[in-house]
């Protein structure tokens, strides 16, 4: 590679850009005609819920650096300003055709299969209106809260995300002195407490208007001493990046707990209005507001397409969506018996959702009640809104175990609810820790000590997703059962690191961020390199979420020029470029949407044929390698080996849902024509029930299935 110069400009993607084109991604899926048409609506309401919070975080971040003065480039040779001018172009075509979408294709086939949208309050019929201004005085009118702006009320604040009804309003009588009464603005939000669905009566399928469209309608209600001149649904965007100094913070939780309520009113950052807004209701939200030009998103449609989220979930319409899967069960635990000796067996390696989470629940109840346990250690990054591991870790303490908890405080958007959990953790008898300053602490791992006949065994529960109960059954991921002893030896020294100042001077099978896991990705791939370099096959497959390290796509790059066939399995952002000739044109990229969210870590290296696999918290990005505590473990077991890399292979052969990056930074799919079509995460299920089936004809194993019901329905 002499001469080349593996830091040029030209060789990387924009972070953001590359964030936006996984959007496009997204919504590709929602215009896709071949996928169930609810699951397209959920498609397109996930778009919109994934700019929210680009806009937030990484908008608003960007915004900061401009107003700060700073101009260094990114890897893509890029400033902050530069990188706002190209995204509001992109975010702008993303929405537009995001809506084009929405109103050319879903709403008409909606119509097609009986369920009407009612766009406009304007488009109901004389008895359709009276149903909803009975509906307005019952149950909305006494929730609402006008808000008139004029000398004495000053123009108010307006939440994060909240979607209000802007209006100009002129009083009816004139003035003491005669005088023309002057037009006046006046807001009111729609309230977050009410179902945003309001179902019309219909002899003929279903049929549903937005609560804010009955308000519209009802809004001269609200100022009854008022003409409303007009009236429009406006949102905005806040910046919502927390700002902590956790060295200056004399308690972290009570500090975050206070710069969680500021989210709500940071810098306003991005507007949506309807395009039909009259202008002078605009300028004064623009002018109020401090929302610059190209932060205006004036739209054809609904304002916040969150909601069709819930348009997913009415019922009468499974027909147009993808049938449930429920995971089975864990086949290499055995009921009959204690969770603990079915690891002692055999590592036991879990793929959710194919299979169950339940064991990992059952993990932490069975380790709560056991007279042998004397301690459980684990890191908790997001939990569910009603967690089960939550209670079972509660029940422990009271039942005198040590228990010992890292709550993740600034996990962003969870902050709130981990400190609720942390609070009640704390109640319950728990040693809690609040994470380490300036870390995030992202790993995901348990720890159960126990007491045996021959002498203490450590439990290990390690994984790439969180301890989530809920999206457990919404992203793929990966977790292990082990009691390997020098396993166990580590995740003692993590979690003597995580609550003291302990810090082992090695290890012996894990590696941990910020301090040895990038060293150890940039050997694994250097050694790859060699092995290509000597004449060997040099190979890499890698899965992740992110890619935007420069360090490691440096020395994919210096691999790839030696030879390594590299395959990349990247779910988002992808600062790495495809196809350059001398630097990565043995590099390929793959990035699946489908109906499960892509959120596993895993990496292999041939290594010369003694072949390594690796699973982790970390992707491939600055952030985890060097800001996070973040965990990568190897996979060693012979059966379990193979079945990693059969996930591997079978996502590489996806041609269903797979989009390929192509040397220009655009993403295709393959061209379907002629070919068998082959979707990774329906062979999973397809094989996930075939499994269980075989299984249920062994009768030694037919106690396994009392757990479960309906498996695979």
């Amino acid at each position: 590679m002499a001469g080349l110069n593996l830091k040029n400009p030209e060789y990387y993607l924009n972070r953001e850009l590359s964030w936006l084109s996984f959007d496009e991604r997204i919504l590709g899926e929602a215009k896709d005609k071949t996928i169930p048409l609810f699951e397209r609506l959920k498609f397109l309401s996930i778009v919109s819920s994934n700019l929210d919070e680009f806009y937030m975080v990484r908008v608003a971040s960007l915004k900061d650096m401009v107003d700060a003065g700073y101009t260094k480039k990114d890897i893509a040779g890029m400033t902050p300003k530069q990188q706002l001018a190209a995204i509001s172009v992109k975010t702008h075509e993303l929405v537009n055709s995001q809506y084009s979408t929405y109103n050319r294709s879903l709403i008409p086939a909606l119509s097609e299969v009986g369920l009407t949208v009612v766009r406009s309050h304007e488009e109901l019929s004389e008895e359709e209106g009276a149903f909803v201004d009975e509906y307005f005085e019952e149950n909305i009118y006494p929730v609402l809260t006008p808000m008139a702006v004029d000398s004495s009320r000053p123009f108010p604040l307006i939440r994060n995300k909240s979607l209000n009804i802007g209006a100009l309003v002129k009083r009816k009588s004139k003035g003491k002195d005669g005088a023309k009464a002057e037009t006046e603005f006046a807001t009111v939000q729609v309230p977050g407490v009410l179902n945003r669905i309001v179902n019309l009566p219909s002899e003929d399928g279903k049929k549903i208007i937005f609560l804010e469209e009955v308000i519209e309608r009802n809004i001269s209600k609200l100022f009854l001493n008022y003409d409303v001149i007009c009236a429009s649904p406006f949102r905005i965007m806040r910046n919502a990046d927390l700002s902590i100094d956790e060295d200056e913070a004399e308690d972290l939780l009570k500090e975050i707990e206070k710069q969680v309520k500021r989210r709500q009113w940071g810098k306003a950052i991005r507007l949506e209005v309807q395009d039909t807004i009259p202008k002078k209701l605009l300028k004064i939200l623009v002018e109020e507001l401090q929302i610059e030009e190209e932060d205006i998103f004036k739209i054809d449609g609904t304002v916040d397409l969150t909601v069709f989220m819930k348009v997913y979930g009415l019922e009468g319409f499974d027909e147009y969506k993808t049938p449930k899967f429920s995971p089975i069960p864990v086949l290499d635990i055995d009921p009959d018996e204690d969770i603990f000796a079915s690891i002692r067996k055999k590592d036991i390696l879990m793929h959710h959702p194919y299979e169950s989470f339940e064991p990992v629940v059952n993990f932490i109840k069975e380790a709560a009640r056991d007279k042998d346990v004397l301690a459980i250690k684990q890191t908790l990054y997001r939990v569910s809104g009603n967690s089960p591991i939550i209670a079972a870790l509660a029940e422990a303490a009271e039942n005198g175990k040590q228990v010992s908890v890292l709550v993740e405080l600034k996990a962003r958007f969870d902050e709130e609810n981990n400190i609720v959990w942390a609070k009640k953790l704390e109640k319950a008898g728990c040693h809690v820790i609040y994470g380490l300053v300036g870390l995030k602490t992202h790993s995901k791992i348990t720890l159960v000590v126990r007491r045996e006949e021959d002498g203490i065994r450590r439990y290990v529960h390690l994984a790439t997703g969180n301890y989530n109960d809920a999206t457990a059954k919404l992203y793929t991921d990966l977790g292990l059962f082990t009691c390997n002893e020098a396993i166990g030896e580590d995740a003692t020294a993590v979690f003597n690191m995580l609550s003291g100042y302990s810090e082992p001077e090695g290890w012996n099978k894990l590696s941990l961020a910020p301090l040895w896991m990038k060293d150890k990705f940039l050997a694994l791939i250097g050694r790859e390199k060699e092995h290509a370099v000597n004449g060997e096959e040099g190979r890499i497959i890698a899965k992740m979420n992110s890619l935007c390290d420069q360090d490691v796509i440096m020395a994919l790059y210096e691999a790839s020029n030696a030879g390594v066939k590299i395959d990349l399995i990247v779910r988002g952002i992808c600062c790495l470029k495809t196809g350059i000739p001398g630097v990565s044109d043995n590099i390929t990229v793959h990035s699946i949407v489908g109906n499960y969210l892509e959120h596993s870590r895993i990496y292999y290296f041939r290594n010369g044929g003694n072949e390594e696999f690796y699973l982790s918290s970390a992707d491939w990005m600055p952030r985890n390698l060097e800001r996070r505590v973040e965990i990568l473990f190897p996979v060693e077991a012979p059966e379990l080996t193979e079945r990693l890399r059969h996930i591997l292979d079978a996502e590489l052969k996806d041609n269903l849902k797979a989009y390929f990056l192509q040397p220009d930074g655009s993403y295709a799919k393959l061209d379907k024509r002629g070919k068998v079509l082959f979707g990774s995460q329906d062979a999973f299920c397809r094989e996930a029930l075939e499994k269980f089936e075989a299984a249920k004809k062994d009768v030694k194993n037919t106690r396994v299935f009392v757990p479960e019901t309906n498996p695979g329905k």
